[in-house]
């Protein structure tokens, strides 16, 4: 019998085919959706993002979790409300012009989605044109910047000065990071948090939507 204990542990081993098995058989027993949901996936989400955090598990076993989470999600999805699903807030995310590199970027989106945010991929090389376009056509909560090239990092300062320039900068909390990226250079260009790994990104999104 499925429990939320047994969906936990498949999810955190990345072993899709049981997690399938797994949700839909507590879905049979009557588990409450939203449950399975919160208490299981988003919640093994959680352990995946910290234990990605203290470096116990790596880049490619956090991929098997995230796409054994989509997986799973699919499974439950016609049985939970709209509302459940939405219920994180919605995140603008893109590597910074100048830069394309999207390898982060994508592991961050898939830690945000596994975390039950919406996630428009403005893409790589996005001009700060672009974030502002979609952050009035989107609404988001939060717009997340990335760069990997210690010289794409000053276009994260003319992105979040764009942004202020336009008026939105009250609207959206920013969040950047990237392998070149600090905390003190986050404090230093006005942005709301900095994240090291995809892990904390999830946890820091959380933060600043609580």
């Amino acid at each position: 019998m499925a429990d939320i204990n047994t969906i936990l542990e498949s999810l955190i081993q990345g072993n899709l085919e049981k997690l399938q098995v797994d949700v839909q058989a507590a879905i049979d027993t009557g588990l409450a959706p939203g449950d399975i949901l919160n208490e299981g996936l988003l919640a093994g989400m959680d352990i995946v993002g910290s234990k990605m955090e203290s470096g116990e598990m790596f880049i490619p076993e956090v991929l098997m979790s995230a796409r054994a989470m989509s997986e799973a999600l699919q499974i439950l999805k016609p049985f939970l409300g709209e509302d459940s699903l939405n219920a994180s807030g919605k995140v603008v995310f893109g590597t910074v012009k100048g830069d394309l590199h999207d390898i982060g970027k994508n592991l961050v989106q898939m830690m945000l989605e596994s975390s039950g945010f919406e996630v428009i991929d403005a893409g790589v090389d996005v001009e700060p044109e672009k974030f502002i376009a979609l952050i009035k056509e989107e609404k988001p909560n939060i717009v997340g910047l990335s760069a990997l090239l210690t010289t794409t990092m000053g276009m994260m300062q003319q992105t979040v000065d764009a942004i202020k320039e336009a008026g939105l900068r009250d609207s959206v909390k920013v969040i950047i990071g990237g392998a070149p990226v600090t905390q003190e250079f986050a404090d230093q260009i006005g942005a709301d948090g900095y994240a090291a790994d995809a892990g904390s990104a999830s946890r820091l999104a959380k933060v600043l939507m609580a």
